[in-house]
């Protein structure tokens, strides 16, 4: 797992390296400075572009100042502006500025910039504040941000976006951020750069290893970590060759009612196809045909009411049990989650529908298995838990809920996290906006509860069920395409996603 570290446990990184590498902080940077000038050569023919690189008078200067003396010995026009002499500047900040002047660099002070600076072979690098600044930005700095964001050049942020913060939320309305296409983050991932306020101003971030010491990473408490292709393929487990059908558990889906049979078939379709043994889908009366004509692998229990699901099957014979897709919130529903709630003695998991019905009586929040899955979307987390101001708070909310009950919550969106009884946050990085269509949320009910029934623990389901989710739609988007796929394309593509992973 890819920790995601906070602003002050970055610099316990940086020190620790300097410390016990050891290495001179001034060439700490250098190794920054270098990974950024690689990737800018990655990214794009400098060969006929000019680079304005702003810098401010801390470390984060320091770095700009370094990328642009290595721009520049590989002969690639470059000018650095400055702060004027009177502000106060960091020690290495100083010494990359004295290294700059001495290879002849083009320099301008900040308060030269105008508009005329800006041409469309301009490609404008941002390292004005970094991780550590705290508060808005203010005078020529704040002028200076939004003659940027006025500029209409490609704009790269080094480490974090100028103005915005890595820990807290920051008041869009009023702070003036740089708007980056690009953001280059140093060895970790910023929380700030996981919610979906601040896409606006990081664009497409890159986390760019400089080699900070592995001891500190590995020895340093963490809450928050990004999931990699390596961790999701470290929990897939291999098949047996003896295996058969009983090995995989046996999944029970309750869900679906008239006009909604939909989320039924997709949530059984999708278990299967995540690998379950067998299948058993609970519904009304009204879909039993629909659903064993479109997925004839899954076995139907039929509820007595023709409309809704309103009584249990026996639960004897089940391994896992998902409920809610497509459920409905009717009297005869509610208390049939009731009654589920207080009898099932294995992994559970709740979605759309029964999380609602759960907003609607919190006390049973309580008597939830340990361990029970929920799958919220944002709207049905806050009438789960209560409105947020801000992803920060939202993000501690959930913590809090998931402590408090000894439940596993799966938040869904862009970067989906998946917070455990313990109160660790995984952000998954797999997924696109093709994603964002109906059914999409119910094949993931039905991928986690498949994982379930073959006894993947709930966090390791969770964290595997959401990365193959997110694959399988990265994969469809290589033939749909973000505007026409559908959730069956996502189901389509499971078998893809998880021999990619073997």
């Amino acid at each position: 797992m890819l920790k995601i570290f906070s602003s002050e446990k970055v610099r316990e990184a940086d020190a620790y390296t300097i410390q016990n590498e050891p290495i001179p902080s001034i060439d700490l940077m250098e190794r920054a400075a270098s990974a950024c000038v690689g990737w800018l050569e990655d990214f794009q023919d400098l060969s006929e572009k000019t680079i304005l690189i702003f810098c401010g008078p801390g470390n984060n200067g320091g770095d700009g100042l370094a990328i642009a003396r290595l721009l520049h010995q590989k002969h690639i026009p470059v000018t650095a502006v400055v702060p004027n002499e009177g502000e106060k500047k960091s020690v290495d900040f100083l010494a990359n500025l004295e290294r700059a002047k001495n290879c002849s660099i083009e320099m301008k002070s900040i308060e030269s910039v105008n508009p005329e600076f800006f041409t469309p072979n301009t490609i404008l690098i941002d390292a004005l504040f970094g991780s550590g600044l705290s508060k808005p930005l203010e005078g020529k700095y704040k002028e200076l941000t939004e003659m940027i964001n006025q500029s209409n050049c490609i704009t790269v942020a080094i480490d974090i976006p100028s103005g915005l913060f890595t820990d807290k939320p920051a008041d869009l309305t009023k702070n003036s951020i740089v708007k980056a296409v690009y953001t280059l983050s140093f060895q970790f991932p910023k929380l700030s750069f996981l919610f979906p306020e601040n896409e606006f101003f990081t664009g497409q971030w890159h986390v760019l290893p400089i080699g900070l010491h592995p001891d500190f990473i590995k020895n340093t408490p963490c809450k928050n970590f990004l999931v990699e292709f390596d961790d999701a393929k470290a929990i897939l487990k291999p098949r047996a060759h003896f295996s058969h059908k009983g090995t995989f558990g046996h999944a029970l889906l309750i869900g679906g009612s008239i006009g909604k049979i939909g989320a039924a078939v997709l949530m059984g379709k999708s278990c299967l196809h995540s690998g379950a043994g067998l299948v058993t889908v609970h519904l009304p009366a009204c879909g039993n045909v629909i659903l064993q004509t479109s997925a004839p692998e899954v076995m139907v229990s039929i509820d007595e009411d023709e409309n809704e699901c309103t009584i249990l099957p026996r639960l004897d014979p089940f391994s896992a049990i998902a409920a809610g897709p497509g459920l409905g919130t009717g009297k005869q529903s509610a208390s049939m989650l009731k009654h589920l709630i207080q009898e099932t003695k294995v992994p559970l998991l709740l979605d759309a529908d029964a999380i609602n019905i759960l907003s609607e009586n919190p006390t049973w929040l309580a008597f939830l298995p340990k361990g029970t899955v929920l799958t919220p979307h944002p709207g049905e987390f806050a009438r789960l838990a209560g409105k947020t101001s801000n992803s920060f708070d939202r993000l501690e909310s959930l913590r809090s809920l998931c402590v408090k009950y000894s439940l596993n919550i799966v938040l869904k969106g862009a970067f989906t996290v998946v917070c455990s009884p313990l109160g660790n946050c995984y952000f998954n990085p797999t997924g696109n906006p093709g994603m964002a269509t109906g059914g999409s949320g119910d094949v993931l009910t039905g991928i986690i509860a498949g994982l379930l029934a073959q006894g993947y623990n709930a966090t390791e389901a969770c964290i595997l069920g959401v990365y193959i989710h997110g694959y399988s739609g990265d994969i469809s988007a290589e033939n749909t395409g973000y505007e026409a796929m559908v959730a069956g394309d996502i189901i389509k593509n499971l078998g893809k996603a998880f021999t990619r992973l073997y």
